[in-house]
């Protein structure tokens, strides 16, 4: 009989009870948040019940006073030199490794890492970031606006977690980000005794396990989720404890736990949490390998040249805002007619409805430079919240077949799915869990029933002065495009910088022709213009600067003001489209008029955009025609059918995004037993 003391239990065996327990073991060992299943009936209108009364609680009021107490504390620290800062940095490790902290050890730590920031950075951390800090700590998504210095007020939770020896992920939107947040703060981390590094995309297993092995490990939501799916495939048919360190004990090898590369999920803190919690919630990461199938591939390219034989309206009805297609009796007895001497996969009446299905759902709903590029010969997906590229997605059930059939390219047969993993169950896999962001407020509830993570709205260190104008509402595009280049030409005659935000690749490129016509000089900044976005974004503030971004292309990176730019009143932000969440224009209006610079912000919109096409079809078309010409119509009335657009849409992608994470648990429930999906 083998004898294993708790003492003896490291940290890549309790990453084992995460990655390889049964989920009903390890839903007792987490917190309320990684709970597996969302609560349902009464369970949930008390959680959500709990939800509205947590916001009650006066959590930025005792933040502020905790922040002002830790910078009252500052001559202590300034008047030691560098080797007793060390040797107390050194004795709160073992302090905070042990557990025995107090509230009052925790505030004297922050200050301290306020002058380690100082004398490593040159940067001294504002109450307000401190606040921050504080939040994270607490398990919080802490909304600080762009520019207030997320970056460096994660050190201070993250140098905590390092001491207590469990490692610390920070979740970040990129590979450039984690590699330069992981260099620019590394400095701190490693004076504090720390060790720190980043997972980059191109690393080999062996580099990525002694990244995390690191005391702070910087790297995105998608590498590490990739990580964690990778290692549960590593495993194989370990699924306990138990079975994995007998076979340790029997054969030496683990037979696959000597091949994981993550430690564990033990704390997380997620940089543009909204991004990364919420709007790329929806879709799923799945390991998939080929599964080679000539007779498919080539019914994908019929299936694109027989939607073409059926008609809208008769065969089918395309529903714009849940992006479907339904087929009529008429369109599939159409249907069973075209396909009858074709036989093969057409044989069955199922399989050929959603062939044809997806060959119209291609057609209709997803577009060239908008929805996807073509790169390569190969059809590239643009993610329609950040405008990124996203090279290694794929969509799925034949959608993306049917798009590489369409644009007559190489057509890829689908792949086996091995493993498979929402962003959002994943996350709620970590022990502890904090986010920070630009926009937290309007998803308050989403951050409570997904995540149980309470939103504290940290006030900015110095008052915001940024000018919103009111939108200005057209009855048609091509007036407002002219609208948005008359605009530009008046704001460039002034010499103030402008950034136009666009929601697509197509509108970017469509916008660039126009001020080129113009002889207007510009940086054009989109999915297929994104290898130095973070350059183009951080000179967007210069006198006479004109940049045109799709959406949040260079997100993560400070805009600072030109000399003098801030006497002709600023970085002027002007938004040619409302998007489909409130949080996501607020955060493009947060480009400007940061730390208390100067700023303005206007969105100029056309009741032809696709959020009132969408999600208010019918008095958006009602509008259109009262009004008959294309003109400007801004009125509280007009202003008032996108505010409708925009709750309707947020409410149905939180639908969405629930509906992902049932299907996780469904699956986990239904499918457990299975070695890999179909």
């Amino acid at each position: 009989m083998v004898a294993i003391s708790a003492a003896a239990v490291s940290a890549e065996v309790q990453y084992l009870i995460v990655i390889a327990l049964p989920s009903t073991t390890w839903r007792m060992l987490a917190q309320p948040r990684a709970g597996e299943q969302l609560p349902k009936g009464l369970d949930a209108a008390w959680d959500r019940a709990a939800g509205i009364t947590n916001r009650f609680v006066p959590r930025r009021q005792r933040f502020l006073r905790r922040a002002q107490r830790i910078v009252d504390l500052e001559k202590q620290f300034a008047q030691i030199n560098d080797a007793q800062l060390r040797q107390k940095a050194s004795e709160f490790r073992d302090l905070f490794r042990c557990g025995r902290q107090s509230p009052s050890d925790l505030e004297q730590a922050f200050a301290l890492l306020r002058e380690v920031a100082w004398r490593q950075l040159g940067e001294r951390p504002y109450p307000v970031q401190v606040a921050g800090a504080l939040a994270l700590e607490a398990g919080c998504s802490a909304e600080m606006a762009t520019g207030e210095g997320k970056t460096l007020a994660a050190t201070m939770p993250a140098t905590i977690a390092g001491w207590r020896g469990r490692g610390c992920h920070i979740i970040t939107v990129n590979d450039y980000l984690a590699q330069r947040d992981a260099e620019w703060m590394g400095r701190i981390y490693r004076f504090c005794g720390l060790s720190v590094a980043h997972i980059q995309q191109e690393m080999a297993p062996a580099e990525r396990r002694l990244a995390y092995q690191a005391d702070i490990t910087y790297c995105t939501n998608k590498e590490v989720t990739a990580d964690f799916l990778r290692d549960r495939l590593a495993l194989g048919r370990l699924r306990g404890l138990s079975s994995a360190l007998m076979a340790k004990i029997a054969d030496g090898s683990g037979r696959g736990t000597d091949r994981l590369v993550q430690r564990g999920l033990h704390y997380a803190i997620v940089d543009e949490a909204d991004s990364v919690l919420i709007d790329e919630a929806v879709t799923p990461l799945i390991i998939s390998g080929d599964a080679p199938n000539p007779e498919q591939v080539e019914t994908f390219r019929q299936a694109v040249e027989l939607a073409k034989e059926l008609q809208s309206g008769r065969d089918y009805h395309p529903n714009h805002r849940y992006r479907e297609i339904e087929l009529t009796p008429a369109g599939k007895q159409r249907l069973a007619d075209l396909t009858q001497p074709l036989g093969g996969l057409w044989k069955g009446v199922r399989r050929r409805e959603e062939l044809i299905v997806q060959a119209l759902t291609a057609g209709a709903f997803y577009l060239l430079d908008k929805q996807y590029v073509v790169d390569d010969g190969k059809v590239v997906i643009v993610d329609e919240f950040t405008g990124r590229l996203m090279p290694d997605r794929t969509w799925r059930d034949g959608l993306h077949q049917a798009i590489e059939a369409k644009e007559t390219l190489q057509v890829k047969p689908p792949k086996d799915t091995y493993a498979r993993l929402s962003f959002q169950r994943f996350f709620r896999m970590y022990r502890r869990l904090s986010g920070m962001t630009g926009t937290a407020a309007e998803a308050w509830r989403e951050f409570w029933q997904i995540y149980h993570l309470p939103v504290v709205v940290i006030p900015t260190n110095r008052p915001c002065i940024r000018e919103y104008l009111p939108d200005v509402v057209f009855t048609s595009e091509s007036a407002k495009w002219s609208a948005v280049v008359a605009e530009i030409i008046r704001l460039h005659q002034t010499h103030r910088p402008v950034l136009v935000g666009t929601r697509s690749v197509r509108a970017s490129e469509n916008l660039s022709q126009l001020l080129r016509a113009e002889g207007l000089d510009h940086q054009v900044l989109n999915a297929v213009r994104h290898a130095e976005e973070a350059q183009i974004v951080a000179g967007a503030g210069k006198a006479d600067k004109i940049t045109v971004a799709t959406n949040m292309a260079g997100r993560g990176t400070d805009i600072k003001l030109g000399r003098g730019v801030a006497e002709l009143g600023g970085l002027h932000v002007l938004a040619t489209e409302r998007h489909e969440a409130g949080r996501i224009d607020r955060q493009l209006f947060g480009r400007s008029a940061r730390q208390g610079d100067p700023g303005s912000a206007q969105a100029m919109v056309s009741l032809e955009d696709e959020l009132p096409r969408r999600h208010a079809t019918h008095l958006s078309a009602a509008l259109a025609r009262r009004a008959q010409h294309d003109r400007r119509i801004s009125s509280a009335l007009t202003r008032r059918v996108f505010d409708l657009a925009q709750r309707r849409a947020e409410r149905l992608a939180l639908r969405q995004r629930k509906a992902v994470l049932r299907t996780d648990d469904w699956l986990d429930e239904y499918l457990g037993f299975a070695g890999r999906e179909r």
